[in-house]
């Protein structure tokens, strides 16, 4: 696709986020999984941005309504839906969801920012330099990522926060090297599997009716979880699930190793 491309409609969340930080306002976007109807953290540069459904399911009649001339979207999500939106305008779409430095050397090409794109990128490598630089003997520390849901616990093998805990240098608890697997569902006699020198938790009410945390609850009043090294050393820290999950952009990438900054080399950024 030759310009730049001025209406653009964007059905992935992280690709929201990717394309305000390119300073690409989209005309329409499907809305944030968490917020009315965006995140916290990029509403306020959401302003009049038309509502398009939700990422698994968005509004093709809208989607046509706005005249786009590029639409932004993923495999993962839309591929049975493809030709429909090519048909709307030329469509753009990723692999996956979660990767998000792929999906924002995609999303720059397509929006003409290439440099804008690599700008981005080299800051974010000089960041976990640094990090990586700070971390010594840290560097051994065992991080768990985990998440509760209403009816099950999830351990996050790879992903978005697993590949992040990856390039800033972490270690992950044994039980958690799986590489050809991005989650677990867990059952009650698998909560050892959760444990490491510290449990990132980053349970969301995504469904605004408090069950994720009655579950929550009763696994965190079992032996088992009482049992954790983690838990008996006061390391389970709960962090932001749009920042280390939802989102899958790179300003919540950034949001998130702020908070590796925070919890594991007690620095504020």
């Amino acid at each position: 696709m030759k310009g730049t491309p001025q209406k653009v409609v964007v059905l992935v969340n992280g690709m929201v986020d990717i394309s305000l930080a390119l300073g690409a306002k989209p005309v329409g976007a499907v809305k944030s999984w968490i917020g009315d109807p965006w995140y916290d953290y990029i509403k306020d540069q959401m302003e009049g941005v038309v509502v398009l459904g939700d990422e698994t399911q968005p509004n093709l009649e809208l989607i046509a309504s706005l005249k786009p001339d590029l639409i932004l979207g993923s495999k993962m999500r839309h591929e049975e839906i493809y030709e429909q939106l090519n048909a709307i305008a030329p469509t753009v779409m990723s692999e996956d969801v979660f990767n998000w430095k792929a999906n924002l050397a995609l999303v720059a090409e397509a929006l003409n920012k290439k440099a804008e794109g690599d700008k981005i990128m080299e800051d974010w490598n000089k960041r976990v330099e640094d990090f990586k630089s700070k971390l010594g003997d840290k560097a051994s520390m065992e991080v768990s990522l985990i998440r509760f849901n209403p009816d099950h616990a999830r351990i996050y093998y790879t992903g978005f926060p697993g590949l992040i805990i990856e390039e800033v240098g972490l270690s992950r608890p044994e039980a958690q090297r799986v590489k050809d697997q991005k989650i677990a569902q867990l059952t009650k006699e698998r909560i050892p599997e959760m444990d490491g020198d510290i449990i990132f938790d980053f349970t969301a009410d995504w469904k605004g009716d408090g069950e994720v945390f009655k579950l929550q609850k009763e696994w965190m009043n079992d032996p088992l979880w009482k049992n954790l090294n983690a838990v008996k050393n006061d390391k389970v820290i709960r962090v932001n699930e749009v920042y280390w999950n939802m989102s899958g952009g790179v300003m919540a990438a950034n949001k998130m190793l702020d908070d590796l900054y925070k919890y594991i080399l007690n620095e504020e950024k």
